[in-house]
């Protein structure tokens, strides 16, 4: 089983995010936290929206290389929200909050999750694809929903496990854990692969 065969491996999960954290925890990984310093998150403008996680999830593990030791593995991880042939960020005020979700509302989406394994003398990268359906949200909730949650530490501006996520999400297409932030299930059989 994957996780004994890990007790021979030092995990570094890549990430300030809480939701990756829990995930992690929850899936019954053992790992330090160790984030990346100085890391802008710039891609190349021609670079289609689906590659673009992968993308900055490698340059995420970049700055891991040369660091490691024969016993480390680096998960690095980015999540993007596609609309409309456009990439949804983490919104950067108030209003750009409350506008994407009102752009989301009634309406499917893609979420894309990016990930890579690094080790001392390997790398490997996948995406995982998710579409998610909101219902028609009305302007109160929205409001309500930014006011309380505070989703600016979120692509899309918005977590499937909130408030918005509960009377909002009609039906989703693949994992729910990767509209999450981390599509772990993957994680996991990715991993296994990877230390063979």
């Amino acid at each position: 089983m994957l996780l004994e065969k890990l007790k021979n491996n030092h995990l570094i999960l890549a990430t300030q995010s809480p939701r990756r954290h829990f995930l992690m925890k929850e899936a019954g990984f053992e790992f330090e936290i160790k984030v990346p310093l100085g890391i802008e998150e710039i891609y190349p403008e021609n670079l289609a929206e689906t590659e673009i996680p992968k993308y900055l999830a490698e340059l995420k593990a970049s700055w891991f290389e040369g660091k490691l030791n024969e016993k480390e593995i680096v998960i690095t991880a980015d999540t993007i929200v596609v609309l409309d042939n456009k990439v949804l960020g983490k919104p950067s005020s108030y209003e750009e909050a409350i506008s994407m979700l009102r752009s989301l509302s009634g309406r499917p989406h893609d979420v894309v999750t990016g990930v890579c394994l690094l080790s001392k003398d390997k790398k490997h990268s996948f995406s995982a694809f998710s579409k998610v359906w909101f219902r028609k949200l009305t302007e109160e909730e929205i409001i309500y929903y930014v006011d309380t949650y505070k989703p600016y530490d979120k692509a899309g501006s918005y977590g499937a496990q909130e408030w918005i996520g509960y009377i909002g999400i009609e039906h989703i297409e693949g994992s729910y854990f990767n509209v999450m932030g981390l599509p772990i299930q993957m994680v996991y059989k990715e991993l296994e692969g990877f230390i063979g």
